[in-house]
């Protein structure tokens, strides 16, 4: 009996300390939770889904994300509801179970951008560990970590998770690996799975990303290192949900990154832009805002369109936004030298239009206006040589850009009054007139090989005034051999002729205000744009002054031109028209002698358009015999009694 005895007491024993090692194992929930002040509220819920024995389970291996009271006050008030309300949820035993996981995880095993499943699997959980070594599961910060039991690890939170679908599922679900990773990285996990956000993104396709990579000369891992990666990333977003069917066209919104706007494109067609990227899959929504797939990442870089909207160009803006340029101008990558009209420019334009600022802005032809004062590549105001000739973006004419000796610089008709504005995309120059592309009468020369003409033009800095679309000219161009037979006659060659101190005025003898086809040409005197006159003579074919007219009427849409064989002099040697006096004759065009009104004797001399002499003498009763003289218009200086007379008369 005695060793029985001994035997029942051993086993009594032994069933004692089992007992009593049992009752001696702690667990999350007795040993942390339920004896945490802090975390009575997930103490009260834990036991209202009846939770709390699972977490007791002494075979378990939890690793427990216990939001504390604060956070459940704040889901309360997030939910317009209280304690008791959240009690009462009936999805409650999901929501605590999705703070669960089923292995031990401590705060140091935590990896940034870890992707784990809880016991309630309709989510995954999306771990952050900042360079400091915060923690952080999906938007909840750890803040008491590594409270150690022998069924598993808690991790004390600030915030309720909930498993909705986030801007940042989508990403994960749609394969948007590049994108994820760079959300990871950039330590952007926290912010964009907050469930009570309301957010949209403009997310970019791995293929916008590796275009990234390409124009940026480097790789993904490359685009994960750069230091602002976060601010690019948060370029992307907006703090408030924008459906497509909510966006409109030339919207200027600020994104979470606020270091620049995002400008917002929707096409006549119904297409959408953000900057340069397209929206190509719309409207992916989820529980914490609405995801729009774009074809390329966009950067928050100052661009040309930044330019014009910081400095209030609110027309050139609104122009461009009407005519949906926003997507070419913003290109980050794009190399651009912008003529950029300031508002005055505008309102002058729409007054010669006799139209509106709205008016202009819905010119069918706007969108050609705009790129035909943008380059694709950058010039600066000091690379401008006097004369150039480029092409726009609109190719239907090009820009002639003029460079005084003074260092102004001219494009067509335009000014540049504040050069060099410069952007991440290109150059900005601020002109005083917007530029059309009409066909001028600096085109017709250009077009049709006038180019002794054009040199000459260049030379005497009237680009400006000859390609103005408003004004209008009728202009008489010699032809190269109507120059070469001046230079000839003039013992040089053309660089001798356009370095002539009177150029300009030559050429403004060559220009009449006005257009004037050759049917409304009469007979006489017409004045030019240097303020003398040329003769019209009509008699045999269309002759300015010695010089005739072979081909007339080449029309432009500034003016007409009308082609001549000689270049036209609007002086003659001997002759100082600040001394002579005018005088009158008749008949005048003449065939045969000329009679000179209230003059009657004195000494003259006559000049071809050369300034050779090819008649003098003395008057005869007031009349001089042409007889020999062959067709063609000439200078006439008198001199009578000290006082001297000139003129011009044209012999039939």
């Amino acid at each position: 009996m005695k060793n029985i005895n001994t035997l029942i007491l051993s086993a009594v024993s032994t069933f004692l300390v089992g007992i009593g090692s049992a009752t001696s194992q702690t667990n999350v929930f007795d040993d942390v939770i339920a004896l945490s002040p802090n975390h009575t509220s997930l103490e009260a819920a834990l036991i209202q889904a009846n939770l709390d024995d699972d977490l007791q389970n002494p075979a378990g291996t939890f690793t427990v994300f216990a939001p504390d009271n604060a956070a459940f006050d704040q889901l309360a008030t997030d939910l317009g509801t209280t304690i008791p309300g959240l009690l009462a949820l009936p999805n409650l035993a999901d929501i605590l179970l999705y703070h669960v996981l089923n292995v031990e995880v401590p705060s140091s095993g935590v990896t940034n951008g870890a992707i784990v499943t809880p016991l309630f699997a309709g989510n995954t959980l999306k771990l952050t560990k900042t360079g400091t070594g915060n923690v952080f599961v999906n938007h909840a910060q750890v803040n008491a970590p590594d409270l150690t039991t022998d069924n598993g690890i808690v991790h004390s939170i600030d915030a309720v998770v909930l498993s909705g679908e986030t801007v940042v599922d989508v990403a994960i679900d749609n394969g948007f690996t590049s994108l994820t990773a760079a959300v990871v990285e950039a330590r952007l996990l926290p912010a964009l799975t907050n469930p009570f956000s309301t957010l949209t993104v403009f997310a970019p396709t791995n293929a916008a990303f590796d275009q990234l990579a390409t124009d940026l000369g480097t790789t993904i891992p490359g685009l994960l290192a750069l230091p602002n990666l976060a601010d690019i990333l948060t370029y992307h977003v907006l703090g408030t949900e924008v459906e497509a069917v909510d966006v409109t066209n030339g919207a200027v919104v600020t994104p979470l990154f606020t270091g620049n706007t995002l400008k917002l494109t929707k096409t006549s067609a119904g297409d959408i832009f953000v900057n340069h990227a397209e929206v190509t899959l719309e409207d992916l929504t989820t529980g914490n805002g609405v995801v729009h797939v774009i074809d390329a990442v966009v950067l928050s870089g100052e661009t040309v369109v930044d330019v014009a909207i910081d400095n209030g160009f609110t027309s050139l803006t609104a122009a461009v936004a009407e005519a949906r340029l926003l997507p070419a101008l913003t290109n980050p990558f794009a190399n651009y030298t912008v003529f950029a009209p300031n508002n005055a420019a505008f309102d002058q334009l729409a007054t010669d239009l006799s139209t509106t600022i709205p008016g202009l802005l819905a010119l069918p032809n706007l969108a050609d206006i705009l790129t035909y004062h943008v380059l694709g590549t950058e010039v600066e105001a000091a690379d401008v040589t006097n004369g150039t000739i480029v092409t726009p973006l609109f190719t239907g004419n090009t820009l002639k850009l003029t460079k005084t000796t003074a260092g102004d610089v001219f494009v067509n008709h335009a000014e540049v009054i504040l050069e060099d504005i410069t952007s991440g995309n290109g150059i900005v120059h601020v002109i005083d007139q917007v530029i059309l592309s009409e066909e001028t009468v600096v085109d017709i020369a250009i077009d049709n090989g006038f180019t002794a003409l054009v040199a000459a033009v260049v030379k005497a800095e009237l680009l400006p005034v000859l390609t103005n679309p408003i004004d209008e000219f009728t202009v008489f161009a010699p032809t190269d051999s109507a120059f070469n037979v001046l230079a000839t006659a003039l013992g040089t060659d053309l660089n001798g002729i356009l370095a002539l101190p009177n150029l300009a005025d030559i050429l403004t003898y060559h220009v009449v205000s006005g257009n004037v086809v050759s049917g409304d040409l009469v007979n006489g005197p017409v004045a030019t744009v240097n303020g003398s006159n040329i003769i019209v003579n009509l008699t045999s074919g269309v002759k300015i002054n010695d010089a005739t007219v072979t081909t007339a009427n080449v029309e432009a849409d500034n003016g007409v031109v009308h082609i001549i064989n000689k270049v036209l002099l609007e002086s003659f040697l001997g002759i100082n028209s600040n001394e002579a006096i005018s005088m009158e004759f008749f008949p005048n065009p003449t065939s045969d002698a000329i009679s000179i009104k209230g003059i009657n004797e004195g000494e003259f001399t006559l000049y071809n358009s050369l300034g050779s002499v090819v008649l003098s003498g003395k008057l005869l009763n007031g009349k001089i015999d042409l007889s020999n003289l062959s067709t063609g218009v000439y200078q006439i200086k008198l001199t009578n009694k000290d006082a001297i007379y000139q003129g011009r008369i044209s012999k039939n």
